[in-house]
């Protein structure tokens, strides 16, 4: 392996894992909100602001923060995110009310829009490897949530939501010291470049937006309610908790690996094939198999997370930059995630979860041939 391509995976791993550790809280609030709201002083509608409040946030911030991560180094931007994640973590355990909340969940906003862009960025440096560095990548953010899921979900029965909080702080913290063992400069050509944080969508955006919505939106936020229908609350949490790990679980496993696929066999097919299979995930949750439909949403949803930027990148000529499209396909992402839990909070009061799964299969149908007929 040539030095250069030693230090870009170093710095792969290493802001990765960063990633991985800023996550734990993020990860966690997603199953234990929904149910345990009166905990944080919160109703049932400002769950879903709470939980989308991070993702406008990112959509608006990204530019932003691709120009000031230039300014002042990649090294810098990530021991403030590093900082920052430690701080929201902790203020889920102590805080109370929507304005100690929402200001933890616009700190965490900041830090993912910053993280995430770093890690793209380093992924995408060599583009004959693009899909296996990008899931190489993915795998391991995605530890830090699987272990909040399991093991958070199990402090939150032991010790209570707010205390569970407390305590992931503290892992949290160690991401500061990885962040001051990476390069101080990372060489690359993105210099003039400005992202735009919303431009007008390319089809694979509103494929990406549709993913968004219905996963981390009518998914994560309904889960744990579909089974507090039939069980406790703490055994809600514990069995979405699961699931929710699931959707990290299944990116670990799928995103290398379809990730080389892209590579070796070209992205398009692959991308398609794991775009019907997700909706064969929601048709499932909507027709009543849940843990099935769960499953297979989830595990290729992790497989679009590599094969959306290798498709990117695969169809762009040597000499284009590929931080701009990539991050307005993130910020498209980011937009459906954010409007997903905002609408369905809302929309829980009128309608079941499953009809909400259903409308979201279709939606990502009509995507994928809006798709398919753009590139034909």
């Amino acid at each position: 392996m040539s030095e250069p391509s030693k230090g870009g995976w170093n710095a792969i791993v290493g802001s990765s894992a960063i990633l991985s550790l800023a996550l734990l809280g993020d990860a966690l609030i997603y199953a234990v909100l929904p149910a345990y709201a009166e905990d944080f002083g919160l109703t049932l509608p400002w769950v879903g602001v709470m939980l989308s409040a991070n993702r406008f946030v990112r959509v608006f911030a990204y530019g932003m923060i691709a120009r000031l991560t230039y300014k002042i180094g990649v090294r810098r931007m990530c021991l403030g995110a590093a900082v920052l994640a430690t701080v929201s973590t902790a203020l889920y355990g102590i805080g109370e009310g929507p304005v100690v909340i929402l200001l933890a969940r616009i700190m965490w906003g900041l830090t993912y829009a910053a993280l995430i862009l770093v890690t793209l960025v380093y992924s995408v440096e060599y583009r004959a490897e693009v899909g296996v560095r990008v899931g190489v990548g993915r795998a391991i953010q995605r530890a830090g949530p699987i272990a909040a899921l399991f093991i958070g979900a199990w402090m939150v029965g032991q010790v209570g939501p707010n205390n569970a909080f407390l305590i992931l702080a503290i892992p949290t913290a160690l991401a500061i010291p990885i962040a001051l063992t990476l390069p101080r400069h990372h060489t690359s050509e993105t210099r003039d470049e400005k992202p735009p944080s919303l431009a007008r969508p390319k089809p694979i955006d509103i494929l990406f937006f549709l993913q968004g919505y219905g996963v981390d939106g009518v998914f994560a936020i309904s889960i744990t309610l579909i089974f507090a229908r039939e069980s406790s609350l703490a055994v809600a949490v514990m069995g979405g908790g699961a699931l929710l790990a699931m959707r990290h679980f299944g990116e670990a496993i799928a995103a290398p690996l379809f990730g080389w696929i892209a590579d070796k066999y070209g992205a398009r097919r692959v991308f398609i094939l794991s775009g019907v299979l997700t909706v064969v995930g929601f048709v499932s949750v909507a027709v009543g198999f849940t843990v099935f439909g769960a499953l297979v949403m989830l595990l290729f949803r992790g497989a679009l997370a590599s094969l959306g930027p290798a498709v990117i990148v695969q169809a762009m000529s040597a000499e284009e930059q590929a931080i701009g499209p990539l991050a307005r396909m993130q910020a498209w992402r980011d937009f459906g995630a954010a409007c997903g839990p905002l609408a369905t909070g809302f929309l829980l009061a009128y309608t079941s979860a499953e009809v909400q799964h259903a409308v979201v299969a279709v939606a990502l149908s009509l995507g994928l041939i809006y798709w398919l007929r753009a590139k034909a």
